[in-house]
């Protein structure tokens, strides 16, 4: 509505797009934008111009990964080359005609007629009667607006533009806690799980309509939610095989080990190189990499059982609008880098009951291999993938394990979640050991 309205009163052919928590850091934003607009040969292609989502209050080592280094400087970029990237819902400057549903015909687009409105004599009366008009603009009923706007639009044959500068265009806040971020990374994967189940997914409303490159730029976010399965599973089944000392990967001596062992150093130099080369530190790879796991055996799965049961009519979605008012006390174990918990949530008691139940897996494959005759060393020749997965998991739940167990602060877990975690952690382990 807003949008019909404007056209009413400045029918301005540029809409710069900002969150109400970000502001603007680079005068020149507006400049740039409008190069990429004015441009002789492209400009008439493009649908809008989509800066970075920068943050003022990122630590150092960005403690819950909300930098998105890697989106940022590299799959973004790597989307301005399929045709653009997809539209985050804030720092972006729209051409009013596609937001207005304006299809893309080579160059010869004009204003629609609705919002050609200057000989109107009464405004009043014209702002009413365009309140009753079609809708138009965002495509509401999504968690993700933006994305789906986006895809909508480059479907109808637009391209977009990413740019990137040196001096940050727009900053915001990013969240100061680890509820935040969870619940912000279930909204974003619940939204994008539900546009690739709808009519509006990439894999088939745009299928033809914009590159192949740009389909599967889309699908990687759109499979965000369900990707929680995977990440379970190995957070889950090889630690357990540890207490029955059985190996589910190759042994070191047999040759099968090489692929195992190509595809995890390689993955991991990659990230690590990926994430430094885009301005991040080691510990700040580190950061991330927890980030990653907890947010896939928490958001995702939430996101995705919420989706599923929205498909088959149990529940509607809400859209949840992420706090990121810290108190003094927080905000202060925020620049120290300390995690902060400080609630009891479903989502908590997931993560550390997976946490604990690998601490107890790899505290009983150590028992086990100091009863073996070979000692630890045949131990970790027989199931060497299994025990750096599960040491890997221990290693990187350290802040869980010191807010169960260690911390006295506000922002520790709470005792009645660390009883809870404990008993389902060890429940599962003997149910486990139970089975023939």
């Amino acid at each position: 509505m807003q949008l019909r309205v404007s056209s009413s009163i400045s029918n301005g052919k540029i809409i710069m797009n900002v969150d109400c928590d970000m502001y603007s850091n680079n005068s020149e934003s507006v400049r740039d934008a409008l190069c990429f607009f004015m441009d002789e040969e492209k400009g008439h292609e493009i649908a809008f111009v989509q800066f970075p989502q920068n943050f003022e209050n990122v630590t150092k080592n960005d403690l819950y990964g909300s930098g998105l280094l890697t989106i940022a400087q590299v799959e973004f970029h790597g989307a301005d080359g399929f045709g653009g990237p997809l539209y985050v819902g804030t720092g972006c400057f729209h051409k009013r005609d596609t937001l207005c549903g304006m299809k893309f015909n080579n160059g010869q687009n004009r204003i629609s007629d609705w919002a050609d409105n200057e000989n109107d004599q009464n405004v009043e009366e014209n702002l009413k009667e365009l309140e009753e008009r079609s809708k138009m603009g965002l495509r509401y009923g999504c968690p993700v607006e933006d994305v789906i706007t986006g895809l909508a639009i480059q479907s109808e044959g637009w391209k977009s533009v990413y740019y990137n500068p040196k001096r940050k265009a727009f900053l915001g806040v990013a969240p100061t806690t680890l509820p935040q971020t969870l619940v912000q990374h279930k909204r974003w994967s619940e939204g994008d799980f539900q546009i690739l189940l709808s009519k509006y997914s990439p894999a088939w409303f745009a299928h033809g309509r914009i590159t192949l490159g740009l389909q599967m730029v889309y699908s990687t976010y759109c499979f965000w939610a369900s990707n929680c399965w995977a990440t379970i599973y190995y957070s889950i089944i090889p630690s357990l095989y540890l207490l029955k000392a059985t190996s589910l990967f190759p042994k070191m001596s047999s040759p099968w080990f090489i692929p195992f062992a190509y595809v995890i150093l390689g993955e991991t130099i990659y990230s690590l190189l990926e994430f430094l080369f885009s301005g991040g530190t080691i510990q700040g790879w580190w950061n991330e990499l927890r980030i990653w796991l907890y947010k896939r055996t928490s958001s995702y799965l939430f996101a995705f059982i919420d989706t599923m049961l929205k498909l088959l009519g149990f529940s509607d979605s809400a859209f949840v609008i992420t706090a990121k008012v810290a108190e003094e006390d927080v905000s202060k174990r925020y620049e120290k880098e300390i995690m902060e918990f400080g609630t009891s949530s479903p989502m908590f008691t997931i993560l550390s009951t997976l946490a604990l139940l690998n601490l107890f897996c790899f505290l009983g494959l150590l028992k086990h291999a100091m009863l073996m005759e070979g000692g630890i060393f045949q131990a970790f020749e027989e199931m060497f993938v299994q025990t750096i997965l599960c040491g890997f998991l221990v290693l990187i739940n350290l802040p869980i394990y010191q807010g169960l167990f260690l911390r006295r602060d506000n922002g520790r877990l709470p005792t009645s979640l660390a009883i809870k975690s404990t008993a389902l952690a060890l429940s599962l382990i003997i149910f486990f050991k139970s089975l023939a």
